[in-house]
């Protein structure tokens, strides 16, 4: 997709500065992490800790007659963070011209999962290693192998943290796409890898990273830090202008001819791989300030962990690593599951490309017959 960023104004540059001098000022503090007990440092969350969202404004559900579903926010809507959700909380999608469509469900699960990786690595440290964690079941039962050095410092384990958080976002794109679902018997393949998931996950990451690094406790540090993003990013400020942004790319991006929960939903999916993720720009915006790019935590740490995933029946293992004996992947082996989605994803479009050529000529046949004759 492309980004369109045009040149920066100086006024516009100045009030960038300040914006990110704001958030680089929580990085050169103590760390201050949500207080949890050992019961809830021992019991990891849900993966999907809010219910949020689909893509697109006005779906309608198969089989329920009338009923239409818009998950988008304005920024007066979002309120106060709460570690695990709060009810002062509002979730939905945002458009930010920046930063594109941000999921901010996705983008504060994320920013807690952090938090919670961070609270429970530092747990861990100075025990005997390896130290072995059960993460729960998402297609299949997810355990975190640690080797947590002694000298590790606090920042070192909030980027293991941030690391850890963003390949568990990952695995629950990957899982979705292969049928793993929240609920029962209600697929979430429609929204896997859907526009602004990658991106807001990471940007959650970020956020939670800097809270974790703030003075102030980690509620009101993750509250002041999105207001700020929000601001960087550009977020428009109106339900309405984040609906005629959905609307800009419907039928590029996604399309409400299909019914929720179709896999045909989404025209469009971002799997990108990179080390840094750029967000996709509705393209009619002429954007005066670049596009906010995010950096993913660094490989350094890699060494020190192991996510390692017991797989159910609902993978096609031999399929995407035909040398894989045994059934229990890690972290590493995700980009190749990554690479099989995409060949799937240019079959999807193929087949729904014909059906949309069938069903053209069909329409142009049927209009031929009901033209009168002279």
């Amino acid at each position: 997709m492309k980004l369109f960023t045009g040149n920066i104004r100086r006024p516009l540059f100045a009030k960038l500065l300040a914006s990110q001098f704001l958030l680089l000022l929580a990085l050169f503090t103590s760390a201050k992490a949500p207080h949890l007990t050992l019961k809830e440092i021992t019991t990891p969350p849900p993966r999907i800790i809010r219910a949020c969202c689909s893509f697109g404004v006005d779906l309608s559900y198969a089989g329920i007659p009338f009923a239409k579903r818009s998950d988008i926010i304005s920024i007066d809507q979002i309120g106060e963070h709460g570690y695990m959700g709060g009810k002062e909380e509002g979730n939905g999608i945002i458009y930010t011209k920046r930063g594109g469509f941000i999921d901010l469900g996705h983008m504060r699960d994320c920013a807690d999962w952090t938090a919670y990786l961070y609270k429970l690595i530092q747990s861990k440290q100075g025990l005997a290693n390896p130290v072995l964690i059960t993460l729960g079941t998402e297609g299949g039962t997810k355990t975190l192998e640690l080797e947590i050095p002694t000298e590790i410092d606090s920042t070192e384990i909030i980027q293991l943290a941030g690391k850890i958080a963003y390949e568990l976002s990952l695995w629950h794109e990957i899982a979705t796409w292969f049928g793993v679902s929240y609920v029962p018997m209600l697929p979430e393949r429609y929204s896997s890898f859907s526009p602004e998931d990658l991106y807001s996950n990471l940007l959650g990451v970020e956020l939670g990273i800097n809270a974790l690094k703030s003075e102030l406790e980690y509620n009101d540090a993750m509250t002041q830090l999105i207001d700020q993003m929000m601001s960087t990013l550009d977020a428009v400020t109106t339900l309405e202008e984040t609906y005629s942004a959905m609307e800009e790319v419907e039928n590029f991006w996604w399309t409400r001819t299909k019914s929720l929960p179709s896999k045909k939903i989404l025209i469009e999916r971002y799997t990108e791989t990179n080390c840094y993720l750029l967000p996709w720009l509705v393209p009619s915006e002429i954007n005066i300030l670049p596009a906010y790019k995010l950096m993913k935590p660094e490989d350094s740490l890699s060494d020190l962990y192991k996510l390692k995933i017991k797989l159910n029946h609902k993978f096609p293992l031999k399929d995407i690593i035909p040398e894989h004996e045994k059934r229990t992947i890690t972290q590493n082996d995700f980009e190749r599951f990554v690479v099989y989605i995409n060949h799937d994803l240019a079959h999807l479009t193929e087949k729904i490309l014909r059906q949309s050529i069938r069903k053209q000529k069909r329409k142009d046949i049927k209009s031929d017959f009901d033209e009168p004759s002279s």
